[in-house]
């Protein structure tokens, strides 16, 4: 699409606030998307619209919890209404409850579900109408490494691989009508998601970074800018023929 049709569709980004969606979000909105950044604080979400209207894009913070079904359809009808037809959909939300599986409770595990594996079932389902009806669209789904299993994170680990299955389904179900499905698998990315584990492991932030960009044979750790780089392929015309792939964006081979 060229911008100047880009500019008359909406692309949602879920978990838009910061981090990996609120660059995300950013770069959209400088391909010519009309974009909703969606996040469960609606007040949160504005600070990544006040950046994209500041580079000149258009933005619309938009508050809901993705898990919820009436929320989430609410959310969808509103930014049709105000920003156009979502035919970008950056399914991104998430929330970690990392524990060991003996210390893992029911509601660790039941919200990790509910956020990332319902959410993104909400929102597709939600989104899904107005790119059939456009016949075309595009789906990222965010995926992980952890997907290929992480120690004390039996809950995220599993939903991120879910993620995969839902993201090839969707390619199979929607590919007829113009609408790709593809995930992204980041490895280490510095975020404030990461910041939190390094202080919960109670290792200095610096420190983490440091050690973890050791092992990754490009030498140092992803930025959030990697991964909207990577969405903003996707959500491309020329990205039409590709769909069902996950990509693991890691700074070197996995999978």
């Amino acid at each position: 699409m060229s911008e100047a049709v880009n500019s008359t569709r909406a692309a949602i980004v879920t978990g838009g606030a910061r981090g990996i969606g609120a660059a995300t979000a950013q770069r959209l909105a400088k391909d010519g998307f009309a974009v909703a950044v969606l996040d469960l604080d609606e007040a949160s979400a504005q600070g990544t619209v006040d950046a994209i209207q500041a580079a000149g894009g258009k933005g619309l913070a938009v508050g809901a919890d993705v898990s919820d079904a009436e929320q989430v359809q609410g959310a969808v009808d509103r930014i049709a209404a105000e920003l156009g037809a979502p035919v970008v959909l950056v399914n991104n939300a998430g929330v970690l409850r990392d524990n060991m599986l003996f210390k893992m409770s029911d509601s660790d595990w039941d919200i990790v579900m509910n956020v990332h594996l319902r959410g993104a079932f909400l929102m597709s389902r939600a989104a899904q109408k107005h790119m059939i009806e456009a016949k075309w669209g595009r789906i990222v789904n965010l995926s992980s490494t952890s997907a290929l299993g992480n120690r004390g994170q039996a809950n995220y680990s599993t939903a991120k691989a879910g993620l995969q299955g839902f993201t090839k389904t969707l390619a199979i179900e929607l590919g007829k009508f113009g609408v790709t499905a593809n995930a992204i698998a980041p490895g280490f990315i510095q975020t404030e998601m990461t910041k939190a584990t390094a202080d919960r492991m109670g290792i200095p932030f610096d420190d983490f970074i440091k050690g973890a960009g050791s092992q990754i044979p490009v030498q140092r750790v992803g930025q959030p800018e990697d991964i909207a780089h990577l969405v903003s392929f996707f959500a491309s015309e020329g990205a039409g023929f590709i769909s069902g792939q996950v990509v693991y964006a890691a700074g070197g081979p996995k999978g």
